[in-house]
């Protein structure tokens, strides 16, 4: 099984996801009153925008009403099913942005080696590749939760390249929220890795403590700052 557990804030059905982006042009034709006015306030393509709509509507239903012509020249507003996804989409961000402020994994270690702005950090649970600061040697690694990928044992993707960082771990604890999960990855380190990923994630990978798993991250998204010593 190949399952990426990557949380960045969407809500899915019938394998459509609805983001950001499509919150924001929601709220647009509920501003500008008509969906014609909201690409253009977003500086978007009114076809694309209107593709887009039909897409969201063939997975959650219709989102957006249409009144054509009469003397107020037609126009679009939001339906209820509409405002109740962007209430759902909202509260997710919202509690993301809650524990995602703390939601990370800070690992001490060793500049073993160097290439450019990336170096190899000696830690207790083995080699990782992260942002290094010129002329640091012992140094804190912070990984954010966010940053952090989740896949079955045996579903790693062949493309993952010695780019990203990966940890062979157990689930150690799953602490449940309303639509975002905070996992604890034992990675044999003094300290777990954390991982944020959505409770629609925990039911598709299926996981429970003591599951085995893959941990991976970008080396790019991993940064490392100079170790204070404390004589």
């Amino acid at each position: 099984m190949d399952v990426d557990a990557t949380f960045d804030a969407h809500l899915t059905e019938e394998g459509v996801r609805f983001t950001e982006r499509d919150a924001g042009l929601l709220r647009a034709i509920r501003d500008e009153g008509s969906l014609n006015g909201a690409a253009g306030a977003l500086g978007r393509s009114y076809s694309r925008s209107q593709q887009r709509v039909v897409e969201l509507e063939d997975a959650f239903g219709q989102l957006v009403e249409r009144q054509r012509g009469g003397s107020g020249g037609g126009g679009s507003s939001l339906t209820d099913t509409a405002e109740t996804l962007l209430a759902e989409f909202d509260r997710l961000e919202a509690e993301f942005s809650g524990v995602a402020e703390v939601a990370e994994t800070v690992l001490a270690g060793t500049v073993v080696e160097r290439e450019g702005e990336l170096g190899t950090v000696e830690t207790e649970a083995g080699l990782v590749r992260a942002l290094v600061p010129a002329g640091a040697e012992r140094v804190r690694l912070a990984v954010r939760a966010d940053a952090i990928t989740l896949h079955a044992p045996d579903g790693v993707p062949e493309s993952e390249t010695s780019a990203r960082n990966r940890f062979s771990g157990e689930v150690h604890e799953i602490v449940a929220g309303v639509a975002v999960a905070r996992v604890a990855v034992d990675i044999d380190a003094d300290t777990d890795l954390t991982v944020l990923v959505t409770q629609t994630s925990i039911d598709t990978l299926d996981l429970a403590p003591g599951d085995p798993v893959v941990a991976s991250f970008k080396a790019t998204a991993t940064r490392a700052y100079p170790a204070v010593s404390v004589d």
